[in-house]
């Protein structure tokens, strides 16, 4: 499923997430016109599909009320029938990784949830690529010798895996693609939020709200490459550009909290003052807000995500913040969806889920004081099995 149906997920994305059954917010001033920004974009710039998931973020969803996971936006039904066959099934599981914590928060949901199907699963097979392109292909044509009836891939980039994925798919085997695409539309299903565009867009509004034109931004970034984050940034820079910030540094942290302080506390001595900070994953959101502190400088608006500890902090200390999310609860629908396909019901072709906004006004609905700092928020967790233990 290209990332263009629409264009998109996380690496070390080291951030993102969801447990809510809020609407999706959107800009005060709406999405911007088709012509907006001027700069150059990469290349994984779709404007279609910026376009589509901007119009998205005030989209009202169709499913099962407070059952986010089962919710599409714009649904687009495929026939399965010809997938149909007898259960119970053996489903696998090709993960880029989990090497974060919005990661391991997910993957713990994806478990979660099968525990919920046990009379319709009688094995779930999980191999985990550790973040390497080659061990995951090597890892999808283990699994496609193993007899599974379904395999479910979250690649670890986009580019290199779309051979590995279309590959799978000609075996017949039904193929679910989530979290984050590849260049192809060959799997059953993608399954994602909203995506990268929206998650950037909200975060670079807010943030371009809050400066004056010619205020100083810092752009935080995790690693390039991988296609939602690559996504998130383009969307960011069109508002940028609209707004007339001067974006001083786009810098990559590599998601350690060390590095990230280094690299703000490079800017402040440099500049001296930075207005705002946007981040394409909020894992070191936390790291960004202590080097202001430590350098005793005022904390500027801020994009973070739905990591609890940053939405902790945000509280005590006042922030003026905001935290788009990428939800863990969406480890849940590849599994909800694989078993549809083995049943020979129709999924939506993409299926794109509710993507929340955690903001000044609902930030205490997420403030689960029970949780890790390193939780996630929106991991729609709390009904399933192991609750809150599996999590811990």
């Amino acid at each position: 499923m290209r990332r263009s149906i629409p264009s998109l997920a996380v690496v070390i994305v080291l951030a993102l997430a969801g447990c809510s059954t809020d609407e999706p917010a959107t800009s005060a001033s709406g999405p911007p016109a088709a012509d907006a920004g001027t700069g150059e974009q990469s290349k994984f710039f779709v404007r279609s599909d910026y376009e589509a998931e901007l119009a998205m973020l005030g989209a009202t969803a169709t499913g099962p009320a407070g059952k986010p996971w089962e919710q599409v936006l714009n649904p687009s039904t495929v026939d399965t029938a010809s997938f149909k066959k007898a259960g119970p099934h053996k489903i696998c599981f090709s993960n880029a990784a989990l090497n974060n914590p919005w990661r391991q928060v997910g993957f713990k949901t994806m478990q979660a949830e099968v525990e919920t199907h046990r009379d319709q699963i009688s094995e779930f097979v999980h191999v985990d690529a550790e973040g390497k392109d080659q061990k995951q292909i090597a890892d999808i044509n283990d699994l496609l010798g193993r007899g599974c009836d379904a395999l479910i891939i979250s690649p670890n980039t986009t580019a290199t895996l779309t051979p590995a994925v279309e590959a799978a798919c000609r075996t017949g085997v039904p193929v679910v693609v989530f979290d984050r695409g590849v260049e192809t539309t060959c799997p059953v299903t993608y399954i994602n939020p909203i995506g990268g565009y929206g998650f950037g867009h909200v975060g670079a509004e807010f943030v371009a709200q809050k400066v004056k034109p010619g205020g100083k931004v810092l752009a935080l970034r995790i690693l390039p490459g991988v296609d939602v984050l690559e996504t998130r940034w383009s969307a960011a820079k069109l508002v940028f550009d609209r707004a007339k910030v001067d974006v001083v540094g786009v810098e990559f942290t590599d998601g350690d909290p060390a590095k990230t302080k280094k690299i703000v506390d490079d800017y402040l001595q440099r500049h001296g003052t930075i207005d705002g900070v946007w981040m394409d994953a909020g894992a070191v959101a936390v790291a960004a807000v202590e080097a202001f502190q430590d350098a005793g400088k005022p904390v500027p608006p801020i994009n973070g995500e739905d990591q609890l500890d940053f939405l902790r902090l945000w509280k005590d200390e006042g922030l003026t913040a905001i935290a788009p999310t990428y939800p863990t609860y969406q480890w849940r629908t590849p599994v909800i969806a694989a078993l549809r396909i083995l049943d020979g019901k129709p999924v939506s072709a993409p299926w794109k889920l509710p993507q929340p906004t955690i903001t000044q006004e609902n930030l205490d609905d997420y403030l689960d004081p029970q949780m890790p700092p390193l939780h996630y928020a929106m991991c729609g967790c709390t009904g399933l099995p192991g609750y809150p233990q599996r999590w811990k």
